[in-house]
């Protein structure tokens, strides 16, 4: 009896690898400031479903014209809806295939070298004029990085816009915006309140006002109907995967609503 138990075990195993090897592997499109969380997600979702998971990682504008041109991807990420409603507008995805599945903050941030230094207001053009003098704000595109677009919109709320916008050090993604300060290559940058979980060489600033942009939602986008798509997006959803998106600093309905 010992030994049919034994092979079963061992059959199953076996099964199990195979089965493993055998996948398709999901192909995980995501937003830059997702890096850390889509990590652990796809980690985890790999150990129980025993699917392996791809996560490519740039800017949201990137990524959304990457699918455009039929890239092989079957979850897109974006941090933000402008870029999934573009793709429905281009019918490339449907609206019914939408999902969102965290929020963000737009905080102002700086070496930690300087946080010693006075207390900054933000809305005073002379404290920003004090740390830009013959520097840059390391800030995302504002034309097409959601990072950035939200950046320039928070500026301009702020009546900041005139007094920086000859002073922008423009990036491809929020992440290269947070290397920028921690380099000390940048003394002041803009990124989500998620990113200071990221990096220890940067400290908050200040905050940006979220009336002064527009909401920074993460809309989750299922490319097709393929069985270990739908898994995975029902996995981001659930609590366990709530859980892994607030642990690295994102904001949940559950959350937003205590």
């Amino acid at each position: 009896m010992r030994t049919v138990i034994t092979w079963l075990l061992v059959t199953l195993s076996q099964f199990a690898v195979v089965q493993f090897a055998t996948a398709k592997p999901l192909t995980v499109f995501a937003a830059s400031s997702m890096t850390n969380a889509v990590n652990e997600l796809s980690q985890t979702f790999e150990r129980e479903y025993g699917i392996e998971v791809r996560a490519v990682y740039a800017g949201s504008s990137s990524l959304a014209r990457q699918i455009q041109r039929e890239a092989p991807a079957d979850v897109f990420i974006s941090a933000n809806v402008r870029w999934v409603d573009y793709l429905v507008s281009q019918k490339v995805i449907s609206a019914s295939n939408i999902q969102h599945i965290a929020r963000n903050k737009l905080v102002l941030i700086t070496s930690k070298s300087n946080s010693e230094e006075t207390s900054f207001d933000i809305s005073k053009q002379s404290d920003w004029q004090q740390y830009l003098t013959d520097e840059r704000l390391a800030i995302g595109q504002v034309n097409a990085v959601p990072a950035g677009i939200y950046a320039k919109q928070a500026l301009e709320s702020l009546g900041l816009w005139p007094t920086v916008r000859s002073q922008l050090a423009p990036v491809n993604n929020v992440r290269q915006v947070l290397a920028l300060v921690d380099r000390k290559e940048a003394p002041l940058g803009i990124v989500y309140s998620s990113d200071l979980m990221v990096s220890d060489g940067v400290t908050k600033l200040a905050d940006f006002p979220d009336s002064s942009h527009d909401a920074i939602d993460y809309p989750l986008v299922t490319l097709n109907h393929d069985k270990q798509t739908k898994q995975f997006a029902e996995f981001v959803t659930s609590e366990q995967g709530q859980t892994i998106l607030r642990q690295h600093g994102f904001i949940t309905d559950r959350e937003a609503n205590l």
